[in-house]
């Protein structure tokens, strides 16, 4: 019986051409989470790119499979690479517990948080444990902009009311997601009753996505090394 950690890294990234492996600070973003993933035991990358598994071979990942190309488009989901590498492990003979799915693009994912989230996943009855933060802004104060830039708000309701007494509301961190085997090949949903929430403080916690995420998790990440 083991647990692995499983890296999806895909090579067609559109908005960030080679994202997973564009240097960021002086090495490919993936070494970060691989790093990160070393301190967590046995792991696997999954990638449909060639180029992406040879640099996740330099920094000690495993890459036993290049994944299918029905799996490696814009319409795949996490859930359905997750279950492929498990699949995969199951049919070469691996006991596979429980997984960690890491995203390639987590420079600020420490070893200690993932640790918390697998022992969170093995001490309570849970489905999955994954990163999450808090919202810097009360979103029952959200507004929608239509094409002339006017507005109007979300819930209207919560106009008088003071930030302090509205309910804090948190979102998915994107950095990791530990889950039973069995949830992940079910694709059991992540954002559930049967989930627990490993919390992040904001300052460690930047989706990247486009040019303008990638600058700003690069100033943050040299604000966090002074």
């Amino acid at each position: 019986m083991m647990n692995i950690a499983i890296i999806p890294a895909r090579g067609g990234s559109k908005r960030i051409p080679r994202k997973n492996i564009k240097a960021f600070h002086g090495k490919p973003m993936i070494a970060y989470s691989i790093e990160a993933a070393l301190e967590s035991g046995c792991f696997v990358v999954s990638t449909d790119d060639n180029e992406i598994a040879e640099i996740a071979k330099q920094y000690d990942a495993q890459v036993p499979f290049i994944r299918p190309a029905a799996i490696a488009d814009d319409y795949a989901t996490t859930l359905d690479v997750i279950a492929h590498a498990l699949r995969w492990c199951v049919e070469s003979g691996m006991e596979v517990t429980s997984a960690c799915c890491i995203y390639a693009t987590a420079p600020f994912i420490s070893p200690s948080s993932l640790q918390e989230g697998m022992v969170a996943l093995s001490i309570e009855d849970i489905d999955y444990a994954f990163s999450a933060t808090s919202y810097a802004f009360p979103i029952q104060r959200a507004i929608k902009i239509d094409n002339e830039c006017r507005v109007d708000m979300f819930h209207p309701e919560y106009l008088n009311t003071r930030s302090q007494d509205l309910e804090e509301a948190y979102h998915d961190a994107g950095q990791f997601y530990w889950g039973k085997a069995q949830a992940f090949l079910e694709k059991r949903a992540i954002f559930g009753a049967n989930s627990k929430a490993i919390l992040l403080p904001r300052k460690r916690v930047q989706d990247i996505d486009t040019q303008e995420d990638w600058e700003l998790a690069e100033a943050l990440y040299r604000a966090l090394q002074c």
